[in-house]
């Protein structure tokens, strides 16, 4: 495999391989088996528009206008705090994996459609990562490497999205037991809260 293509490809996922906010959001829709193709197929634009835009120098743009990342944190941080007392209100009302089509509201495709671009587009982790880190990465590889690089990268998303939305679905015993929805959703919303608090304190 050339290495321009490997390199692209490991450091996409070692890049959104981390637990979170966004790969918490497709693991559950995964797990309940609601608009899976949907929010995968969204996650995974919205990734590779970010990879694209950071291999065309977008994050050279972003490292000299700091106002745009501050705008990026704070809408972040109303987004993941609001998404987190979410979460918590649905650990509070528990229910498992069997019961969950019955007793708990359903994303409509839209809802869906604009929750995973939130998670994906007002994440200032995801500028970073994707945008600024990446692109730089990549655009510091020799010119006939740049758009095997690219390549790469975009499979890394693919892969890791296809396989956290319906990978869930393994974990589906485990939650068909209400305390584990409540314990997911519980650690979720401190998870997102945790990451809303740092985003403002490190302002």
């Amino acid at each position: 495999m050339n290495a321009g293509f490997l390199n692209g490809f490991m450091l996409t996922l070692g890049l959104i391989m981390a637990i979170g906010a966004q790969n918490a959001h497709v693991l559950r829709q995964g797990l309940r088996g609601e608009h899976v193709l949907l929010t995968v197929v969204v996650s995974v634009l919205c990734d590779v528009s970010l990879i694209l835009l950071g291999m065309n120098g977008l994050g050279a743009v972003f490292s000299a206008n700091p106002d745009w990342m501050e705008a990026a944190r704070y809408g972040g941080a109303a987004f993941l705090g609001w998404y987190g007392l979410r979460s918590l209100r649905s650990a509070l009302a528990g229910g498992s994996l069997q019961a969950d089509a019955g007793q708990r509201r359903r994303l409509t495709w839209r809802q869906a459609l604009l929750t995973a671009a939130g998670f994906s587009l007002l994440n200032p982790h995801a500028y970073l990562d994707t945008v600024v880190l990446l692109g730089s990465i990549g655009n510091s590889q020799a010119a006939e490497l740049r758009p095997l690089f690219t390549a790469g990268a975009i499979a890394g998303s693919v892969c890791w999205f296809v396989l956290l939305g319906y990978g869930a679905r393994l974990l589906a015993p485990v939650f068909r037991r209400p305390r584990a929805w409540q314990v997911l959703d519980g650690g979720v919303a401190l998870m997102l809260w945790s990451i809303a608090v740092w985003l403002i304190l490190s302002a």
